[in-house]
């Protein structure tokens, strides 16, 4: 077993912890530790919101989160020999829960606060728990589901250098101030922006992180040097070359997640989880132009779960609500595919959150099918049909059964 190099414990917030995770991006956060190329360890990481949700029947802590903390990032590591322009080989080599917290949970966020993919639809606050059975997931909230979990990092990426998070910082305030007023926000910006003061700066100390944290970027999206991509298939095996922006490239790591659609598509919309992953590096030198690198690229992994059949949904770039046409929009089009798919579900007795939470979190394939004939853009959304207990596919005699009643956690 690889070394443990940093540990956390669920018990206590991240804030308490003598080594500290950080929530923002910063070339100035200390390294903490430092490995040769070749090298292999272990990193224990908190869910994405620290240990703000419970496992219980409501959805109260999913409404009242405080996204300003998010995410809690294990890091950063340095390796050896690494200078900007060069590529940092990241391999994933396995992943999964704490032995403490065999667990994870499912959000739709409150349309005033983070919102989802499908916010105008189910704007109040939900929550599933899913309970781990080897291999497997199954929820309480959502019955006539089980399926093997694609384990996976929804966040890894390396440091920006100043030069890139400047960057960052001026194209996200000025899309921001496009729409200042908007629910939920175009981008969430650095604290110094924003207003708020929940920066968590890793080893910075003092004056150093109060001022860093000023300026530091957070950590909802993916950018150039990777983050918060949510790709569910960099599972165990996978091998990721990140772009490095500062000397030592600054590895960081967490939201982990048990199992994901494409898309995840409720924001919280993964099985979030605590967890551990055993990671190796090595570096290829001038690998950024070598090879025409600006974003990471990623070779995934040969372990997955396998289906044999699927119901593939499509959906069209017209918006549901005014019936308006627009030009190959391929978000309009993913998220008609999506609502079909949940309209589907729901003749099998599902509720549409319940749905809604299903493609979020099962390992559905979303594909931009067609993006050239004008004016639809075509996305599909294929749902394996193997995760349910029962026949999920259309016939002549209409739904074959309906699942048990029951709901997801609801918020007061």
């Amino acid at each position: 077993m690889p070394r443990t190099v940093f540990n956390i414990d669920i018990r206590k917030p991240p804030e308490q912890h003598d080594i500290k995770t950080h929530n923002r991006w910063h070339p100035d956060i200390p390294f903490v530790e430092t490995f040769k190329p070749g090298d292999e360890f272990r990193v224990e990481c908190f869910d994405w919101t620290g240990g703000q949700i419970a496992n219980d029947n409501s959805a109260n802590d999913i409404r009242d989160v405080d996204l300003s903390k998010v995410h809690y990032l294990s890091g950063p590591f340095a390796v050896q020999g690494a200078e900007p322009g060069d590529l940092m080989v990241v391999d994933i080599n396995d992943i999964g829960a704490l032995e403490s917290s065999q667990w994870g949970f499912t959000g739709i966020f409150a349309l005033e606060n983070g919102g989802g993919f499908l916010d105008r639809h189910f704007p109040r606050a939900k929550k599933a728990c899913w309970d781990f059975h080897g291999i497997h997931t199954s929820s309480r909230h959502i019955p006539g589901v089980r399926w093997p979990g694609m384990v996976h990092p929804g966040l890894i990426g390396c440091l920006p250098s100043q030069e890139l998070l400047d960057r960052w910082n001026k194209r996200e305030s000025a899309l921001f101030n496009t729409n200042p007023d908007r629910v939920p926000p175009l981008c969430t910006l650095p604290d110094g922006m924003a207003g708020t003061t929940t920066a968590l700066m890793g080893q910075l100390k003092g004056d150093a992180a109060k001022d860093a944290g000023q300026v530091a970027a957070r950590t909802v999206p993916g950018r150039e040097h990777g983050g918060n991509c949510d790709i569910k298939n960099l599972s165990r095996g996978s091998r990721v070359y990140f772009p490095v922006y500062v000397k030592g490239g600054g590895l960081s790591m967490g939201d982990i997640h048990w199992s994901q659609g494409d898309g995840e598509i409720t924001f919280c919309g993964a099985i979030e989880m605590a967890g551990w992953i055993d990671i190796g590096v090595d570096l290829i030198k001038g690998g950024m132009e070598k090879y025409g690198v600006i974003n990471p690229i990623f070779r995934p992994s040969r372990i997955e779960p396998r289906f044999s059949e699927y119901l593939v949904f499509e959906g069209v770039s017209v918006d549901e609500h005014t019936g308006e046409q627009h030009y190959l929009d391929a978000t309009i089009a993913y998220r008609r595919a999506c609502l079909n798919a949940v309209e589907y579900m729901k003749k099998f007795g599902y509720t549409g959150e319940q749905a809604y939470m299903i493609l979020g979190t099962a390992p559905v394939e979303g594909r931009i099918s067609g993006i050239v004939d004008i004016p639809n853009a075509c996305c599909t959304l294929a749902l394996p049909t193997e995760i349910f207990n029962f026949d999920i596919r259309p016939t002549a005699d209409g739904p074959s059964r309906k699942v048990p009643q029951s709901n997801v956690a609801d918020s007061d």
